[in-house]
């Protein structure tokens, strides 16, 4: 039996598919107010934003339509660490095994790209998500890194490569 999804790297074509998603999934955990993600200037413009040096983005389909996505770009500050970033699912994605499959494509591309650890932020609330995390060898740290601008967040992990 084939999965229920397609991972592939981000076209300039799922660029509203991917800012839909983020402005649907982030409200949902809390997420809309200052200090962010969802203000980010690169919601939208995902692919023209994942074209630099350091960086990749994945997008998962189900049924042909853009259900998720999620991608790795260098965490600014810190030497070495990438970031996890705007990895989110709509609800009908979820539960499948995509978070899973994405995660490793993360971090298979994270020491592709020569990274020795990976960061990310994330809030309580998000209890899937955090399940996720630890499954996958994050470890909660107890203060941020880098410089992200993300200070709406509360959490925060890491994980070596």
């Amino acid at each position: 039996m084939s999965e229920p999804f397609v991972i592939r790297p981000i076209e300039a074509a799922d660029n509203a598919a991917v800012q839909h998603i983020i402005e649907t999934v982030m409200p949902e955990f809390g997420a809309s107010g200052a200090g962010f993600a969802i203000h980010d200037p690169e919601v939208k413009a995902m692919y023209q934003a994942y074209q630099a040096p350091g960086t990749r983005y994945f997008v998962v389909l189900s049924n042909g339509e853009v259900h998720g996505a999620g991608g790795i770009a260098p965490l600014s500050g810190e030497a070495d660490v990438c970031e996890l970033r705007k990895m989110y699912f709509l609800p009908a994605l979820r539960g499948c095994g995509a978070g899973s499959a994405l995660m490793q494509r993360c971090l298979d591309a994270a020491r592709e790209l020569g990274y020795q650890r990976i960061y990310l932020e994330t809030l309580c609330g998000m209890d899937a998500a955090k399940r996720l995390y630890e499954r996958s060898g994050f470890v909660q740290i107890s203060s941020s890194m880098g410089n992200t601008g993300h200070f709406g967040c509360d959490r925060y992990y890491l994980r070596a490569l």
